[in-house]
């Protein structure tokens, strides 16, 4: 193993990111009540062109007048490819509130795109007098996103979460399938008469994993497209946890409790790492690195596989 330690990501709770247009403000109010641990405000995608401007004054005005309690309160900015999202970054830290944590950086392709906007965030927090700095999300959504995923974790400080965003990320790879998430008609296995449906994120979202731990960043999985499948919601979920996700978006309300269901170890997860790492303090004390626990072995990487658990579960307040 590497002598250099894999630094930890931020220490916050990330089960489920609710997004909602920054076009209707009439919305905010229910998204800060909400159960999700984060919220995000839109600039980009949910919002018209011509709606531009105003979705950004409503969510400035948002930052500081709604109470958003204790979320993180996150603002997706338009792409580098656009000519809004200067404007975004300029007005957000001179207009808006220190409430705000985070923006988040669509279509980011490669670690340049990550240098521009920490420049010019840092030259408008230094203007303006902001004594909180920013962190930042990125959104994997392009061949070139996934080709340069370990720089681009690498690209700044300010770098705290990382997503796939599933459509585009398609759409850039020229497949064959108009949904978001979720497995795909087309993307089967047959054997023995039986078809067997695959994940074609699956190598994607372990590509995006493993450039996260290695960086301190937050793994997160994108949008489920269709909110009215709670079972495929909870499928893609379930597998993007187990690959090592902390959490899910929310494109609709009733995803969040779906989303922290899944995110959320249960309690006899809970116990069972609590007493995994109990067990692990007996057997140091008698100078063993390895002992047996319910009939399997358990040792010195079991402990760091419970301590994710039970720093979740502390974090959540079980």
């Amino acid at each position: 193993m590497s002598f250099r330690i894999q630094p930890a990501p931020v220490a916050r709770l990330n089960r489920c990111q609710l997004f909602g247009p920054g076009s209707r403000p009439q919305i905010f109010e229910k998204m800060a009540a909400s159960d999700a641990d984060v919220i995000n405000l839109d600039l980009e995608d949910s919002v018209a062109p011509d709606d531009k401007a105003t979705a950004r004054a409503n969510v400035i005005a948002a930052i500081g007048d709604v109470d958003w309690g204790d979320k993180t309160l996150s603002v997706r900015i338009n792409g580098l490819d656009t000519p809004y999202w200067y404007r975004d970054v300029v007005e957000l830290i001179e207009n808006g509130a220190d409430r705000l944590d985070l923006i988040m950086i669509p279509k980011v392709g490669c670690a340049a795109d990550l240098y521009a906007v920490d420049a010019l965030v840092t030259a408008v927090e230094r203007a303006a007098g902001r004594t909180k700095p920013l962190g930042f999300e990125v959104i994997i959504e392009s061949a070139a996103g996934i080709s340069h995923v370990e720089e681009i974790a690498a690209a700044s400080p300010r770098l705290q979460a990382m997503s796939l965003g599933a459509a585009d990320f398609a759409a850039s790879m020229g497949m064959a399938t108009t949904g978001i998430g979720g497995t795909q008609d087309n993307y089967y296995m047959h054997r023995d008469g039986q078809n067997y449906w695959a994940d074609p994120w699956h190598w994607a979202q372990a590509a995006i994993v493993a450039a996260c731990r290695t960086h301190g960043v937050l793994p997160v999985d994108g949008p489920f497209g269709d909110f009215s499948d709670d079972a495929g919601f909870r499928a893609q979920a379930l597998r993007s946890a187990t690959l090592g996700m902390v959490g899910k978006w929310a494109i609709h309300p009733k995803q969040v409790a779906l989303a922290n269901a899944v995110f959320t170890p249960t309690e006899d997860a809970v116990s069972e790492a609590r007493e995994i790492l109990a067990a692990m303090e007996e057997a140091t004390k008698s100078g063993q690195g390895a002992t047996v626990y319910k009939g399997r072995l358990v040792d010195i990487a079991s402990i760091k596989q419970a301590e994710v658990i039970v720093r979740q579960a502390e974090m959540i307040g079980l």
